[in-house]
């Protein structure tokens, strides 16, 4: 079972200050009007950290990694969400 994360943002609670594409560039980028537009592919390893300091930093809670299992390869399967990271 493979497992992958993605950033998500609600957009609801998001205020647009903007520290989270400060932060992580590479995944977070910011509308006309400041607020996140996420990049919608699975987080790379080596940005997982960054990732989850953005989410740390994000002062109205509103961005969070979404962790998802898929059975049976990419292609394959089903997506069944394992956990979030960084919501109350």
């Amino acid at each position: 079972m493979a497992v992958t994360r993605r950033l998500r943002v609600d957009p609801v609670a998001c205020d647009a200050f903007g520290h989270c594409a400060e932060l992580a560039p590479e995944l977070i980028a910011l509308d006309e009007w400041g607020y996140p537009v996420i990049d919608e592919r699975p987080i790379p390893p080596e940005l997982i950290g960054l990732a989850e300091a953005a989410v740390r930093i994000c002062p109205r809670r509103a961005l969070f990694v979404e962790e998802t299992a898929t059975a049976g390869g990419p292609r394959r399967g089903r997506s069944t969400p394992v956990r979030v990271l960084g919501r109350r």
